[in-house]
């Protein structure tokens, strides 16, 4: 009975080494996100019904003075903001009859009777919510450690590999990727690594003269910060110590926060590369993971301390509100795409139209949501 208790209870078990930092992870990721369609919302003059973390029955709640319903839901895999006259989970455009429902009270704060411009500000604040819960993340963690990097480099050519072909030698800097400036060796990994297959060129200074060469990183399989498997492109160089001369860089607040916003564009513009090429087949679909793997990794993120758990808040944070701007109803970005529609012909979109996007869109993300939950289960 005591290995059972302490294999579910301790830190290493279940309960305390997965599900709370789990649950930590997620719910921080899904209150900043609703937070920002409520604040909006309100800002806006928008009635707001109801907040709520998660779904399915009630666990517990309170009323506040304006009528909101704020609560705490059994399902913690989500959470949504009820406004005024939304009928549905999605906050889709109700009919005529479901609107002429609402009192003359209810129709003057519902969502679907504002104009477009607030409509289209409430939605847009839940993604930009994580993207600045991204930055806020990055900043401290930049103002707290500072940020190690090593000169770009190279102190050895793997045989055989993209950068031998390509001409790569030791000594070399890099100057260029793809024409844009590196100044770190973080900057060459992180324009190289999700590009496997494509042809790159690199500026390398050598000899004191810049010359162009052209290298294809090949997929690699590695183990990150976290032990989990990944496979990242590589050209096959290699830094050390002794030419990548490393360093701490210290900031001040102001300047921690623009590494941060700069950092936090890298991971949005790496998320957006990584969508693209996986729509086109060309990553490996066991990137891409459900719960149960973002569950796992907050355990072993757990495990290395809490700066670590609050990093993988920062991605995953990315990560939603990357994805809720995808033009696909009833996310974020199918709202926005109807708002742009309307702003455009000068009416709403008909219902029977609004109808048939809603249930493809629908489809689309309920086997978007079965293909991650199957490559956590089986797949992978």
């Amino acid at each position: 009975m005591n290995d059972i208790f302490h294999a579910v209870f301790s830190t290493q078990g279940f309960v305390l080494g997965t599900l709370v930092p789990f649950l930590f992870v997620l719910t921080v990721v899904v209150f900043v996100h609703e937070m920002g369609h409520y604040l909006i919302g309100r800002w806006c003059g928008i009635g707001v019904k109801a907040f709520s973390i998660g779904f399915g029955p009630e666990l517990f709640g309170f009323n506040d003075r304006h009528g909101t319903r704020w609560k705490l839901c059994a399902i913690p895999l989500g959470g949504y903001v009820k406004f005024v006259g939304d009928m549905n989970a999605t906050s889709s455009q109700p009919s005529t009859e479901e609107l002429e429902s609402l009192t003359d009270a209810e129709r003057e704060v519902a969502f679907h009777t504002q104009p477009i411009w607030k409509r289209a500000a409430t939605v847009v604040a839940g993604p930009l919510f994580n993207f600045l819960l991204t930055i806020a993340v990055f900043a401290v963690l930049f103002s707290v450690y500072g940020r190690p990097v090593l000169e770009p480099t190279v102190a050895e050519v793997t045989a055989g590999s993209p950068a031998q072909k390509a001409g790569i030698q030791p000594g070399d800097r890099f100057v260029k990727v793809d024409g844009s400036k590196v100044e770190t060796f973080a900057d060459v990994q992180r324009l190289v690594s999700g590009r496997a297959g494509d042809a790159i060129t690199f500026t390398m200074l050598r000899d004191g003269k810049e010359i162009d060469v052209t290298a294809t990183p090949e997929p690699m399989e590695q183990q990150d910060a976290l032990g989990n498997k990944v496979k990242v492109a590589v050209i096959g160089v290699v830094n050390n110590a002794e030419l990548g001369q490393p360093r701490l860089i210290s900031y001040t607040p102001a300047g921690a926060l623009a590494a941060a916003v700069e950092e936090t564009g890298h991971v949005i513009e790496r998320t957006g590369q990584f969508l693209q090429r996986f729509a086109l087949g060309r990553e490996d679909k066991c990137q891409l993971g459900g719960p149960i793997k973002i569950a796992k990794m907050s355990g072993q993120a757990a495990k290395l301390g809490f700066e670590w758990l609050v990093q993988l808040v920062a991605f995953l944070s990315v990560g939603i509100g990357f994805l809720n701007l995808l033009p696909i109803p009833p996310l974020d970005g199918g709202h926005l795409l109807f708002y742009g529609v309307e702003a455009v012909i000068r009416r709403p979109v008909s219902e029977r139209m609004m109808e048939m996007a809603y249930r493809t869109g629908l489809f689309l993300v309920l086997g978007f949501m079965g293909f991650v939950f199957w490559n956590d289960l089986f797949g992978c």
